[in-house]
């Protein structure tokens, strides 16, 4: 039986009935746009389709996709008063010291530049790349404030300074170190964060906290339960601002802070341009701008590789690249990417993590605790890691799928060359396209060294190092495996019979002694 459900065929130009064969066979109905060749008319109509719903979504997020443009930047307007070391700014002493053990002996440039503008009161803000010092530059003011301000009564539900974060991940990283400064002269950090139960967090607020942490989802759930008042708010820091508007919170922050009242904002980010202007204008009168000299076009401590190679190599070249001692940071696009990656690379003998979107909260903090402390030299992860990885010590950051956006490149790069330490950020480019990371690279103002590379170049041991031997650990995590279930009464009862009189013994033995 034939089947009528087909197209029917497009008319050539010669009148006749068919598809083209030659270029310009196609008749142009509207003249609007020539179909390429081999192109259905129908193919054109989903693509001119397509091409609309993106134009649409450009216009109403500011996300730009494959043309995305450069933005314009904030610029520093004046220029503030700096310290070369923390006891000059005139803080707590026990907030040194501790500050002394942390590592942070001078402050780094955006630290000394910043730190006495929040002092003074003035909105801040912030632009660094990402390793500047950034959390403590707005974590010593924070911690400061509180401490001049002496012991103050906790009021439940209404913390007195607010950290906003993206992803649960930097709202973790920043804790660790938050909750270090802010214990050393006795007040208390907690977590807001959506992807776990919220009563632990419900809890904390109720017994009264210093300084939420919080991600903008969780945080209005429980502005809307009325379990956190924001009310009694002196400060509020809202941290890669720019990543905040990208993944769609401009709306949530902008109701934060206008809860927020009359605090002190301070903004800070990796890049700062005028995706966040709107956010500046309304809540930040006459902020003091600061960015970091030197950062705006190129990082020296950073270095950029573009690795072209035949696609039959890939697999070598890229195994290389990870057998090295130091931490290797991967980005792939998907989630099934990055399961299978680090699967084939743990079978493969190198030790890896991964950190995507499908993961629970529990697994990524155990993924990343095991890179953070060397259990796993690899991570793979999604880009939802982009920003949620801070770990210093990262010596290789591989782009083995190239992002579509030049800011999403800026941030991948930004997870090495972290605090004064060098790092290597490599793309890995098929023979023959390489323009796309020309033009990524171009947009993003970093200047790459570009080579031709095979399995066994020198250039991939320089990047990687030697092989690194293979790990021994002293203890492997189970997670949830238990080697023997534990009889909780059998083990009651071994105890009782160890510690408790045999009575028969002691009837038999007061029956010897009446002999």
């Amino acid at each position: 039986m034939p089947n009528n459900n087909y197209s029917p065929a497009p008319t050539k130009s010669n009148g006749r009935k068919g598809y083209a064969s030659n270029k310009g066979d196609y008749q142009s109905n509207d003249g609007a746009r020539k179909p390429r060749h081999s192109q259905r008319p129908d193919r054109v109509q989903r693509e001119d389709s397509r091409d609309k719903d993106f134009s649409n979504a450009r216009a109403k997020t500011g996300k730009t996709f494959q043309g995305d443009k450069k933005l314009d930047k904030l610029e520093s307007t004046e220029v503030g008063e700096s310290f070369e070391t923390f006891q000059e700014m005139d803080l707590p002493e026990r907030l040194t010291q501790e500050l002394a053990k942390m590592g942070a002996v001078t402050p780094f440039p955006i630290q000394s530049a910043t730190i006495p503008a929040a002092m003074a009161g003035r909105h801040v803000l912030g632009r660094g790349k990402t390793g500047s010092g950034k959390t403590i530059a707005f974590g010593v003011p924070l911690v400061a404030f509180l401490a001049k301000a002496g012991n103050q009564p906790r009021v439940p539900l209404k913390p007195k300074a607010l950290v906003l974060a993206p992803t649960r991940e930097l709202a973790q990283q920043i804790d660790r170190e938050l909750a270090q400064l802010a214990k050393s002269v006795g007040f208390y950090t907690t977590t807001i964060y959506g992807g776990v139960p919220q009563h632990r967090q419900v809890e904390a607020l109720k017994r009264g906290v210093d300084i939420a942490i919080a991600t903008p989802g969780r945080l209005e759930d429980l502005m809307a339960q009325g379990k956190i008042d924001l009310s009694g708010l002196e400060r509020v820091v809202v941290d890669e601002a720019d990543h905040m508007c990208e993944l769609g919170f401009v709306e949530p922050v902008n109701r934060i802070l206008e809860a927020a009242g009359d605090s002190q904002k301070l903004l800070f980010s990796a890049t700062l341009d005028s995706e966040v202007a709107q956010l500046v204008k309304k809540f930040m009168p006459s902020p003091y701008v600061y960015e970091v000299p030197g950062e705006v076009n190129e990082s020296s401590d950073i270095e950029h590789r573009v690795l072209v190679m035949d696609p039959k190599d890939r697999s070598a070249i890229f195994h290389r690249l990870v057998q090295g001692s130091g931490k290797s940071i991967v980005f792939v696009r998907t989630k099934v990417t990055a399961e299978a990656l680090s699967s084939s690379l743990n079978d493969a003998g190198v030790p890896t993590a991964r950190l995507h979107g499908d993961l629970n909260q529990a697994q990524r903090t155990r993924n990343l605790d095991r890179f953070i402390k060397g259990a796993a030299r690899v991570m793979v992860a999604t880009d939802v890691a982009a920003r949620g990885i801070h770990v210093d010590d990262v010596k290789l950051v591989i782009q083995l799928d190239l992002p579509e956006e030049y800011k999403t490149y800026l941030h991948r790069a930004g997870r090495t060359g972290r605090a004064g330490r060098s790092g290597t950020v490599i793309c890995m480019v098929p023979s023959g396209r390489s323009r796309k990371a020309e033009d990524l690279l171009k947009r993003a103002e970093r200047e790459a060294i570009y080579s031709n590379v095979t399995p066994g170049h020198e250039l991939l041991e320089e990047l990687a190092g030697p092989i690194a031997p293979p790990m021994v650990v002293d203890s492997i995590d189970f997670g949830d495996s238990r080697f023997a279930t534990v009889n909780k009464n059998k083990v009651r009862n071994d105890l009782r019979s160890r510690h408790t009189p045999n009575k028969m013994g002691g009837a038999k033995d007061r029956r010897y002694k009446s002999r």
